[in-house]
């Protein structure tokens, strides 16, 4: 399940793409407009900041912007950012592989064979789509036209 952090940060994300090259957003106005509280946000901002994803900009005309193009961001990224591995159980997991210790044979356990293969549609959803895909997928529900599919 995803985190109210990665929801959160997500929410943060798309309103900063949908902002990209205009210049930074306040905290307060993030916080505001996505209904997300300020203090939350802030931790939230500065771990995206320190993992390379955001830039910030003190002072007057202040705020946080995205460091890349939002079609350079996957969701994904923040994700696992935010949360750690995507996989459902370690035993499926790539990044913090860990056996069941009531696993008797790994290579038939038909719980990590269905669990594997929800790790690996998940990711390819999640890996393939960026913050300007989910923009444009908002946009076509907007202007009532079918919605793409994040097919896998």
């Amino acid at each position: 399940m995803l985190s109210k952090k990665s929801k959160y940060a997500l929410k943060a994300m798309m309103v900063l793409a949908k902002e990209y090259g205009q210049g930074p957003v306040l905290i307060s106005d993030l916080a505001q407009r996505e209904a997300i509280p300020r203090k939350f946000l802030e931790l939230i901002l500065l771990e995206l900041k320190n993992q390379g994803l955001l830039q910030s900009k003190k002072g007057k005309g202040g705020g946080y912007f995205l460091r890349r193009d939002p079609q350079l961001i996957s969701v994904g990224q923040i994700v696992r950012l935010l949360d750690g591995p995507i996989a459902p159980l370690p035993c499926v997991s790539k990044m913090a592989y860990m056996r069941c210790r009531e696993c008797r044979d790994e290579r038939t356990c038909a719980i990590r064979i269905v669990m594997k293969e929800v790790r690996d549609a998940t990711a390819k959803i999640m890996d393939s789509t960026s913050l300007a895909d989910m923009l444009k997928q908002v946009e076509a529900v907007v202007s009532g036209k079918e919605p793409l599919s994040f097919a896998i």
